[in-house]
């Protein structure tokens, strides 16, 4: 049997040699985009969940404005029972985890018509908190602005 030597280059080749460093390489590239995709994801949920807070603190306070009538009792003129300070007490209550909330009403008239409408306009400022604001260069200036505003109306027929 003739035994010859294997080349220089087979010898000096090992298995998966050229591939040393490649998973770094492919992390280093890939990893800023899974990062910012976790981060978007972190935000937009909080944002989401503040909207719907918001929304259903609307819902709440329309409710009282909608309930909240000037009588004529005597050819006096009573006060409105639920007052400014009392809807935005019942919409701060029903926002929960959402803080900085300024409301905006639209009360009902005496005597209330059939299509009659009270309105409540709940705005509360949202802090991106994981950066994606910075994002805003790329996309244009406004596009994730900080605070963001956050706003719900809510709207209700007038009870008679």
């Amino acid at each position: 049997m003739i035994v010859q030597p294997l080349p220089v280059t087979s010898r000096l080749q090992h298995k998966g040699h050229f591939d040393r460093g490649a998973a770094a390489v492919e992390m280093a590239l890939v990893m800023p985009l899974l990062i910012l995709m976790v981060m978007g994801m972190i935000d937009f949920g909080r944002a989401y969940s503040a909207q719907i807070q918001l929304s259903q603190a609307a819902r709440e306070g329309v409710r009282l404005a909608s309930l909240n009538t000037t009588g004529v009792a005597g050819g006096t003129v009573t006060a409105n029972p639920y007052g400014d300070a009392a809807i935005l007490a019942r919409v701060q209550n029903a926002a929960g985890g959402v803080s900085g909330i300024t409301v905006t009403t639209t009360y009902c008239s005496d005597p209330p018509g059939p299509s009659q409408t009270a309105q409540v306009v709940a705005q509360a400022p949202f802090t991106w908190i994981t950066g994606i604001s910075g994002m805003s260069k790329f996309f244009g200036s406004g596009t994730f602005p900080t605070p963001t505003n956050l706003q719900s109306t809510g709207v209700m027929r007038c009870t008679g």
